[in-house]
């Protein structure tokens, strides 16, 4: 069984967002910590971030779902540093037979050589091109990048193919890339999303311990527009009665900065999600935290999440609808779209490699 690190009932975890660290669905035993009397930890425990390696044996990955814009993704990294409890991602650690909890932020995977898989991949006669999407799973610019770089390297494939790609992100990395990004947003070829929760500093520590804040994610908006990059600004997840107040503020705050356009997702709670969330709800706002699911919950038709198609991102019933509307009466306001132009796939070419045959003309 893989091991999962212990937490003791009233141990803290700093600086993480997950409070426990379940086992995976599809684990056939699970461990539960307890203190034999010999546990010299603080009440303070701060857990170390390991990363592993894995040589990828590919690299694009492709969907059917009706609810996305795009069919196809790359993910440079398994987990995310970051540590927001609320990520719709963390059920994809149950694969890795690791926790969706602790695990999940804490024992990463970094998928070094998946640029030259992809070149590989899109010199295939066989490949029709279309924009590919990065940081729909997890954040490919999260604190590791610094140190392996790989997001940069999947950059400069695309750059030499002339391939569109849309970067969804939170993490200040991203100014490392301008200019590869600026580069091939001049040619139609790129645009950025950068997700934005909520404005109120303390309260975005408190869900997203290790993403940058709030002023900070509005100031890589502002570096990516003057760059010349289009960028949107994602207020998402919106979550009922913690941060839906704030969907109007986020949203002008993002066009001050520069973005061109604005959408907005509300909470999903999908499989190991859920628990993990309420956990940290209760202790975190116990006075609210009824409040919240409450109204989770009749977004979602009765349950903590609705995965049927066509709901789960946008969910249902009077609350969905009302969202829905301030969010379409804020971007006409605000003079902001809720897509950005169109990205370009005519230019689409694969670069000359040693050995190939070189044209007359």
């Amino acid at each position: 069984m893989t091991r999962k690190t212990g937490i003791l009932p009233g141990q803290r975890i700093r600086a993480r967002g997950a409070e426990s660290n379940p086992a995976g669905r599809f684990e056939a035993t699970g461990r539960e910590a307890f203190d034999d009397g010999w546990n010299m930890a603080e009440d303070d425990h701060l857990v170390a971030t390991d990363v592993r390696l894995e040589r990828p044996r590919s690299a694009l990955t492709y969907n059917r779902s009706p609810d996305l814009p795009f069919d196809r993704s790359i993910n440079p990294y398994r987990g995310c540093e970051h540590g927001c409890i609320y990520c719709y991602a963390r059920p994809t650690h149950a694969w890795l037979n690791l926790s969706p909890g602790l695990d999940f932020e804490t024992r990463l995977i970094a998928r070094p050589g998946i640029a030259a898989v992809l070149d590989a991949e899109l010199r295939r006669p066989a490949y029709k091109v279309a924009p590919v999407a990065i940081g729909t799973n997890t954040d490919p610019y999260q604190p590791i990048e610094r140190d392996h770089g790989i997001m940069r390297q999947i950059l400069e494939v695309l750059r030499a193919f002339r391939h569109p790609v849309w970067i969804t992100t939170r993490g200040t990395t991203i100014e490392r890339d301008i200019d590869l990004i600026a580069a091939m947003a001049a040619e139609g070829l790129a645009s950025a999303s950068i997700s934005v929760t909520t404005l109120d500093e303390t309260l975005a520590r408190k869900m997203e311990p290790r993403a940058p804040a709030p002023k900070r994610r509005l100031q890589m908006i502002r570096r990516l527009a003057e760059a010349g990059v289009p960028v949107r600004i994602q207020v998402s997840p919106l979550i009922p009665a913690l941060t839906d107040h704030e969907l109007e503020a986020v949203m002008e705050a993002g066009r001050d900065a520069g973005a061109r356009a604005a959408n907005t997702i509300p909470l999903r709670l999908p499989l190991e999600v859920a628990p993990l969330f309420r956990d940290w709800l209760q202790g975190t706002f116990p006075d609210r935290a009824a409040r919240v699911m409450g109204r989770v919950r009749e977004l979602h038709g009765g349950r903590d999440y609705d995965p049927d198609w066509g709901k789960r991102m946008r969910g249902q019933g009077l609350w969905a609808e009302l969202i829905h509307r301030r969010a379409t009466l804020a971007r006409k306001r605000l003079g902001l779209g809720e897509g950005l132009p169109a990205l370009r796939t005519d230019l689409f070419q694969p670069p000359p490699q040693a050995g190939d045959q070189l044209s007359l003309f």
